[in-house]
């Protein structure tokens, strides 16, 4: 899968299309919690989706807050590192029908997942879905002037490579978040979040 690479802990580099390479925060991933995750876990204080969960840092350390929380990955490898480390997660693509549409408090798009898909608005509208009425998306953003950057992009590590996918980055300005309301941004250990309510 396309960040399996990453996944397994190798040093790995995300080229998008038009942009520089930018270094994946691969030693974080694999941590407990921490390093401005805080802002993250703090903003959840009921069931909340973690979508593209990764290794499931989020997911356990809101576990062990008793918040329930369920990671979403397409990857078999970020599911099973989840569950290895006491989360829950299933393997599933956003845009495909997954469990307690439209009753999640909370989705979570940490670590860049707003460019899931290339196309933060198309994104924004599928968590929607998700959300119970005035329920929150809390994304980890671009600092703010950064704009949105839209591309192919592929996860390098080592001399191996992913094929090319769709990604992108934004900051919470260039964001079309229609049938939300922008609650704040933040920023915390040198990372960007922000916040939006459903309406």
């Amino acid at each position: 899968m396309m960040f399996d690479l990453a996944l397994q802990g190798r040093p790995s580099w995300l080229d998008l299309s038009g942009t520089e390479a930018r270094e994946l925060s691969v030693a974080r991933w694999h941590a407990d919690a921490g390093g401005g995750d805080d802002v993250l876990l703090d903003s959840c204080t009921g069931p909340t989706l973690d979508v593209g969960c990764g290794p499931g840092r989020l997911v356990a350390a809101l576990l062990a807050r008793r918040v329930r929380a369920l990671g979403v990955d397409v990857s078999p490898e970020a599911v099973r590192r989840t569950t290895e480390r006491g989360g829950v997660a299933i393997r599933r693509d956003v845009f495909d029908l997954l469990p307690g549409e439209g009753r999640w408090q909370h989705v979570l798009l940490a670590d860049g997942n707003i460019g899931i898909g290339g196309d933060p608005a198309a994104l924004l509208r599928r968590v929607r879905q998700l959300l119970r009425p005035s329920g929150t998306v809390v994304v980890e953003v671009e600092p703010p002037g950064a704009g949105l950057s839209v591309g192919q992009a592929r996860v390098r590590a080592a001399g191996t490579e992913s094929h090319w996918f769709p990604w992108a980055w934004s900051d919470a300005e260039s964001v079309e978040a229609d049938g939300f309301f922008l609650l704040w941004q933040r920023e915390r250990a040198g990372r960007w979040f922000a916040c939006w309510e459903k309406l």
